[in-house]
């Protein structure tokens, strides 16, 4: 008996987690870490300015130097991606929340129900993100719910059209019909049938989400719509240095890289699992 256990165990097939998958996780997890524990590390404050000291190399009071008002360049990294951080994660989950649940809704009714809820959204995107964003920003210049609600009412449709588009299929397949006919509970069909089918690819679209979502707000911080200075933002702090990109251009690659890194490790992080 343990001979054959053991002889399926060498033989069956384990999923694994690709290099790039794997690599974008590592430089997630670093980037979480340096969020919550680096600015204690740095112990500077990202708005105290010393114009004493401006553009300054990177040094052991200063890691990554100062900028040209003599601003700690790690402190307002960092505070940079607290804010982007924050703001990707809360649209993330109020879009994809109510866009997945309204999805699976229309999915699960069909009729007028589905007609009604798909003209809303096609609604939606009549409307593009960045004019809804404009809007909201106009109406609360400078504030940071005004780009979480644009970015947010324009994410929740994505969730809502892959998730009515699977779970269309999934509930209509002979086991889903099967459980209906047995008059099992509706919730459990959706976590035994619904929830595993929809799940990987939920996930692959709230990375996207997230990466769409920084990438907004430092577009939006980079042409003056944003959030605006003092603030420390990645997009923000672009627009500050780049009059100074010729004597120090380490300073304005810094942002640069940040917005990279981040994006590059969300697009990494949707890579599928693949079978030996």
């Amino acid at each position: 008996m343990s001979d054959m256990l053991l002889s399926n165990l060498q033989t069956a097939r384990w999923p694994k987690i690709k290099a790039p998958r794997a690599a974008g996780f590592v430089m997630l997890a670093g980037l979480a870490i340096c969020v919550m524990i680096g600015p204690d590390l740095v112990g500077q404050d990202p708005a105290k300015q010393s114009l004493l000291s401006p553009q300054e190399r990177p040094s052991a009071e200063h890691l990554l130097g100062t900028d040209h008002l003599g601003r700690d360049m790690a402190a307002r990294l960092l505070s940079g991606a607290q804010l982007s951080l924050s703001l990707a994660l809360l649209s993330v989950l109020t879009a994809g929340i109510p866009g997945t649940a309204i999805g699976v809704l229309s999915a699960w009714y069909g009729g007028w129900v589905d007609r009604g809820l798909g003209a809303f959204a096609d609604a939606v995107l009549a409307l593009p993100g960045l004019l809804l964003v404009l809007m909201l920003a106009a109406i609360a210049p400078g504030s940071w719910w005004a780009l979480y609600a644009g970015i947010s009412l324009t994410l929740w449709v994505e969730y809502y059209r892959y998730s009515r588009q699977r779970a269309r299929i999934v509930l209509s397949s002979p086991a889903v019909e099967a459980s209906r006919l047995l008059g099992l509970p509706v919730r459990l069909i959706l976590l035994r049938h619904l929830v595993p089918e929809i799940g990987p690819g939920l996930m692959t679209v709230a990375a996207f989400g997230a990466a769409t979502a920084v990438t907004a707000v430092a577009a939006l911080g980079f042409v003056s719509v944003g959030v605006r200075p003092p603030t420390a933002e990645w997009g923000v702090m672009m627009t500050e240095l780049l009059p100074y990109w010729r004597e120090a251009p380490f300073l304005i690659l810094q942002p640069v890289a940040c917005l990279v890194i981040t994006v590059l490790a969300l697009h990494l992080c949707v890579g599928g699992l693949h079978k030996r």
